[in-house]
């Protein structure tokens, strides 16, 4: 068997998503220091009165979480439903939500 026929490994890392937007009830004021293992590089203080790192914080969080209870301390439902659209997600990521939670494929805009 060559190289070229075997299957190729690709690691897929798991996505955390919440059992119901509901339960999505972190603070929306403030400011917010994740631990370590959501922010395992760069400042982890955000505070979520400045526009931009609100963003940041929920684009880190929802990649970075290996457990709902972390989407669950960390993100809030409203704001996340404000973000939505136009936060930029990988693909797994914004599928495994979407896939769960249709109504937020609704919220972003039609393609070009």
């Amino acid at each position: 068997m060559s190289n070229e026929s075997a299957p190729r490994r690709v690691f897929a890392r798991p996505v955390a998503v919440p059992d119901d937007l509901a339960l999505l009830r972190g603070p929306v004021t403030g400011v917010v220091e994740l631990p370590g293992h959501l922010q395992w590089s760069g400042n982890a203080r955000y505070d979520l009165d400045a526009p931009g790192r609100i963003v940041d914080l929920y684009r880190t969080v929802i990649n970075e979480a290996a457990r709902p209870a972390d989407l669950h301390m960390y993100l809030n439902e409203a704001v996340l439903v404000r973000l939505w659209p136009d936060m930029w997600l990988p693909r797994a990521n914004r599928s495994a939500w979407e896939d769960r939670f249709p109504r937020l494929r609704q919220l972003r805009p039609a393609a070009a």
